[in-house]
């Protein structure tokens, strides 16, 4: 809650009181004033051509004090003109705002609950959580919204609220855990407008930014926040339900709260430059959102219209960074073995399974790059390599080094 300072003013106001002359000072200074303008007049007579000049001067004082005061009144013009300007501009700033909130939806998250009903074996979707969706595309038929993988992730329905406060339900068309992006589908009726995408790589920090979004909830839809970039390039290490990933994000001082994931971040032309997706939420820490670039969510988006999901190498494995590891797995690892990976868990039908990988095999490089974490090992893999290509894996099964090598399928394989 805000404190506000109430200021009392209290106005003086100061009666000067003036004395009535007496008539014979009246009189007198009448007849001092008579005398002393004659004098005057006979002194100054002799000095006339001193007098002309002498008025000229003044004259000139008076023309330049006259031509000073246009000028300031030209200043004051100006800076009542600029103030216009900025007045319209802020009036630009409203109706753009105004503008793209309405291609801002809200979603509410509803998964099924089993056993709602006590002893009837029925089960009811209840809300889960809810978040903010953009609207990218319009076609003839259907309206798609792109949105943040953890504001979807393991729905039964999808209820969206569009401008206007209408509700519909949402189709998935797909999703990506890794870099927290999804896309939806609702019927074109229902979206009144849609957002188009900036470009990212042109900002930098300083730069002024508005964040669009549904904070808490749908009780406070469509809540803007400025801030500016407070810097771009960042990296943040986040965990999915597809293990750890570093994401790359811009960091903002607007405000992004619960319920803003997957909302819009803004530049001041009304662009989408950012998708909202976490804030560091700590005792002393304010200020610190994070929001997908528009250059690295593009790509992703066309993917999944494309496919229905990002095609990543796959090699079949699930795995663990060696720190996660009970020290009694890793006896027989050389002691100059610092960093790596463990295989948890092998696909069957997985080019791992096939090249002989086995669970708690230790893999220390990729291609001759040493590979320090699962993180590390994941983020070389879909950064740097391509379904097809062969790999040599370093592996450590007990104190035995060995290559295996084997080729990448498609993540699309995975059923």
């Amino acid at each position: 809650m805000t404190d506000f300072n109430r200021y009392n003013t209290n106005l003086f106001e100061e009666t000067a009181k003036t004395a009535k002359p007496k008539k014979w000072r009246g009189v007198l200074a009448t007849v001092s004033a008579g005398v002393i303008g004659s004098m005057l007049t006979m002194a100054i007579l002799p000095y006339s051509d001193q007098i002309e000049s002498l008025y000229s001067t003044v004259e000139q004082k008076v023309s330049n004090q006259t031509e000073s005061s246009s000028n300031n009144s030209d200043q004051v013009m100006a800076q009542q003109t600029t103030a216009t300007n900025l007045s319209d501009t802020s009036g630009s700033m409203a109706d753009m705002v105004e503008e793209a909130s309405k291609a801002i939806v809200g979603i509410v998250n509803k998964q099924a609950q089993d056993n709602y009903y006590p002893n009837t074996g029925s089960s009811e979707t209840v809300e889960s959580g809810n978040g903010t969706g953009v609207v990218f595309k319009i076609d003839d038929d259907s309206a798609y919204i792109v949105t943040n993988n953890h504001v979807i992730e393991n729905a039964t329905e999808l209820e969206i609220t569009v401008s206007g406060g209408e509700k519909t339900t949402a189709e998935v068309i797909g999703a990506d855990v890794l870099t927290d992006l999804a896309v939806l589908k609702i019927d074109a009726k229902y979206a009144a407008t849609k957002l188009d995408f900036g470009d990212s790589s042109t900002l930098r920090a300083g730069d002024s930014v508005l964040a669009i979004g549904n904070p808490l909830g749908l009780d406070f839809s469509n809540t803007v926040t400025q801030g500016i970039v407070s810097a771009v390039n960042r990296t943040v290490a986040v965990s999915t339900s597809a293990g750890e990933w570093d994401l790359n994000v811009i960091q903002t001082d607007a405000a992004i709260n619960p319920g803003n994931s997957g909302g819009a971040l803004i530049n001041t032309s009304g662009q989408v430059i950012g998708i909202n997706s976490l804030k560091i939420s700590e005792d002393g820490v304010e200020g610190l959102g994070f929001a997908i670039p528009s250059n690295d969510l593009i790509p992703i988006i066309n993917e999944i219209m494309e496919k229905g999901q990002v095609e990543r190498p796959y090699i079949g494995i699930g795995l663990a960074s060696l720190e996660e590891i009970p020290s009694m797995y890793l006896q027989n690892l050389p002691q100059t073995i610092e960093g790596g990976a463990m295989v948890t868990n092998i696909d069957s039908n997985s080019a791992a399974a096939q090249a002989g990988l086995k669970v708690q095999d230790i893999i220390t490089s990729i291609n001759d790059k040493t590979i320090t974490s699962s993180d590390n090992l994941r983020k070389y893999l879909y950064s740097e390599l391509e379904v097809g290509d062969t790999v040599s894996l370093g592996v450590y099964r007990g104190a035995e080094k060995m290559t295996i090598k084997l080729t990448l399928s498609s993540s699309n394989s995975i059923k």
